[in-house]
């Protein structure tokens, strides 16, 4: 299988993956359908979906079919069927960020700040725990950014831009008094039952593995490569934040580490030593989610 994966993948491969990705959504929502749903249920879509372009825009896939087959594994296994609307508008929100951010043009990134900002606070505004990618957008700039205060300050802008507008679509509505649930730090209940996480456990180890490799070979990469995927992990690190603060028994937060982990894993597999390795690491993917998946669906553990 890990040969048949590692073959040359194009822009055109992209709709197969979407039709799969298609299929999952309307098969888990059919039973449950109604408007509401239905709305959740495209918001998830379109998210997962545009994150299937991302992967040729990061280009961190070496153009395999591997990290979008197992993308499409993880939101298999992770995808709850009845997804709260704040994950789905985070799924759809993030993509669209690191559409954005990965850009390899300057002046496309700098001009992007505003919009970036007005994400990031429509992101809060949906689902308040995802605040740390706040902070991680605010890294990023002064990281990568030869004027910082001045992009800073369009970052801060676009968030602004988005409150004003809320605040003054909840004041004409008549909701003048302030919700509790929007502020998140007083909720924070750290997972402490990781039973039904266990069959997720190779596929964490893999993961550490995966980072411990990279820095390894830190050198050896080329900068646009050590810049990109230096991106990923503190992207990822923002997610995980997130997911470890206020997850819980919410398992859909997983969601949102199903794009970085599948680049990622599909780097760690590529430059394995053996091929009976990385045959071996693809199916105990696919058996770990599909354990998982069973053990949620079916409540086994």
């Amino acid at each position: 299988m890990f040969k048949l994966l590692s073959k040359e993948s194009n822009i055109f491969s992209i709709p197969v993956y979407i039709g799969f990705l298609l299929l999952i959504v309307i098969v888990f929502n059919i039973l449950n359908f109604n408007t509401n749903e239905a709305i959740i249920a495209g918001i998830t879509f379109l998210g997962i979906a545009l994150a299937y372009f991302c992967f040729h825009s990061i280009a961190l896939n070496y153009q395999t079919h591997l990290p979008l087959f197992l993308y499409t594994f993880f939101i298999f296994g992770l995808y709850p069927g009845n997804l709260d609307i704040g994950i789905a508008v985070a799924l759809l929100t993030n993509s669209f960020l690191l559409l954005l951010l990965t850009s390899t043009d300057e002046d496309t990134r700098k001009k992007s700040y505003v919009l970036v900002g007005s994400i990031v606070a429509l992101n809060f505004i949906f689902l308040p725990t995802t605040w740390p990618m706040a902070v991680f957008v605010i890294i990023h700039v002064i990281a990568t950014s030869p004027k910082v205060l001045l992009n800073v300050f369009r970052f801060i802008l676009g968030v602004m831009l988005i409150a004003f507008s809320y605040f003054c679509i909840m004041f004409f509505v008549g909701f003048t008094s302030w919700n509790i649930d929007y502020f998140p730090f007083g909720k924070m209940k750290i997972i402490t039952d990781y039973t039904e996480l266990f069959p997720l456990i190779p596929i964490a180890l893999m993961l550490i593995y995966a980072v411990y490799d990279h820095f390894q070979n830190y050198n050896k990469k080329s900068p646009i490569s050590r810049y990109k995927y230096t991106f990923l992990l503190v992207f990822s690190l923002a997610q995980l934040v997130t997911i470890i603060l206020y997850m819980n028994k919410s398992y859909e937060y997983l969601l949102l580490l199903a794009f970085p982990a599948s680049i990622i894993l599909s780097r760690m597999l590529k430059f394995l030593p053996k091929y009976w390795m990385q045959e071996v690491s693809v199916w105990l993917i696919l058996i770990s989610l599909v354990t998982f998946k069973a053990g949620t669906y079916f409540d086994l553990f």
